[in-house]
């Protein structure tokens, strides 16, 4: 007898999650299989986390050797995973250091305090982080606060203190909320969950012109645009500047569960006992990501994730045109999103699942496709197909009122 998996799930997990009616148990590129043996084109990679694909030998075979090597110590040690991937990440950036944790949540709380102390001690106290609207950094209490969503806000008042928020892409609105409080700016290179939301060609210059003017910090959340997702090893690169801070994660780890932030040696604030992590710089999860990010960086993976993104937006835009219920179509790499006239994502995703198509509903009105940056031509063109059907049916089934 066939074990009902999500009815056990049902019985025992938590029930924070909305998950789609499908059990995974093989992944292999860009391709995953459930239960049942059922096939599908992953375009959701872990939301933008398989870098490589599931499964990818290079990560696979680095974390069985190092699990067989040594699994855990702590940061009371040095471990040469640890120090190999801060290695690679800083000689192949803007930044000076890195601090390694587990999440990207975790990744922007280290970062936020880097700022609070980095500001006590070079601007009087300041103590205020700017954020913009439909942002999100993250789900803990301090990460809810940061992100400029109220529906994420509502069932956990009071929220902590210390946010500014201000429309993304609106640079006087950043000038207007900078006070003597304000120590940093942190921003998406391109906000993901807030619906693939991409800002001017010259936003993040003038960004940076004005954090240098008034001495402030700027910091990036790259925890879904970084490791070469947008068709660049860091998104920082896609526009231009160099930020004090970055923080990183999902990509990161090539599927493994790890996370960092990265800073300028000038903002590299904190001290001994100020900040930590057990399991933090693990040297499996380490080992993995140095896999991921020596293997994108020799295979110029994010060139490939450009040019399969463009691929991918052309093919876009040719259903935009066949189907009017499509308003928009944007992206940049392989971060992209296609916006409808009515809420019918729900839709789009069931007709999808069973099409053998994964997607993510970013919003009730728009889907968010992230594949592997390892995805092939075929593999996208196969998609589209489904996608063009998928969505064909759902706009039927979903008529706009």
């Amino acid at each position: 007898m066939a074990t009902d998996w999500i009815a056990l799930e049902k019985k025992y997990y938590m029930q924070t999650v909305r998950r789609q009616p499908i059990v995974l148990v093989r992944g292999e590129g860009t391709r995953v299989w459930d239960d049942k043996g059922k096939e599908y084109l992953d375009f959701t990679s872990g939301w933008a986390v398989d870098t490589l694909g599931h499964s990818h030998p290079v990560v696979a075979d680095a974390v069985s050797k190092q699990a067989h090597t040594l699994m855990q110590t702590s940061n009371q040690f040095y471990t040469t995973p640890q120090i190999e991937l801060v290695q690679a990440l800083v000689e192949n950036s803007v930044l000076d250091r890195v601090f390694i944790g587990n999440s990207g949540a975790e990744a922007n709380e280290g970062a936020v305090k880097l700022a609070r102390k980095w500001g006590r001690a070079n601007r009087d106290g300041a103590f205020e982080v700017i954020t913009a609207n439909n942002s999100f950094h993250g789900r803990t209490m301090n990460m809810i606060a940061a992100t400029a969503q109220p529906t994420h806000h509502k069932s956990f008042a009071p929220i902590p203190e210390g946010f500014q928020y201000v429309p993304f892409n609106d640079v006087e609105a950043i000038m207007a909320a900078t006070t003597d409080r304000t120590a940093a700016i942190m921003l998406e290179p391109v906000q993901g969950e807030g619906g693939v939301n991409i800002p001017d060609a010259d936003y993040f210059k003038q960004v940076r012109k004005w954090c240098d003017e008034q001495g402030l910090l700027l910091m990036l959340d790259e925890v879904q645009t970084g490791i070469g997702r947008l068709g660049t090893l860091f998104g920082y690169e896609a526009f231009g500047i160099e930020p004090d801070v970055v923080t990183l994660a999902k990509g990161l780890g090539g599927g493994m569960p790890i996370g960092a932030f990265m800073a300028k040696e000038h903002a590299c604030a904190l001290v001994p006992g100020e900040h930590g992590s057990t399991f933090g710089g693990n040297p499996v999860t380490c080992a993995a990501a140095n896999a991921t990010v020596r293997y994108v960086i020799e295979h110029n993976i994010a060139g490939a994730a450009k040019k399969q993104g463009a691929i991918i937006m052309t093919g876009l835009k040719e259903l935009k045109k066949k189907h009017s219920f499509i308003t928009d179509v944007r992206g940049m790499g392989l971060l992209i999103a296609v916006q409808f006239d009515r809420e019918m994502s729900a839709a789009v995703l069931k007709e999808c699942n069973e099409l053998g198509l994964l997607l993510n509903a970013v919003r009730p009105n728009a889907v968010r496709l992230m594949p592997p940056l390892t995805v092939s031509p075929d593999e996208i063109s196969q998609a589209l197909k489904r996608l063009d059907a998928g969505m064909t049916a759902a706009a039927k089934a979903t008529p706009k009122v």
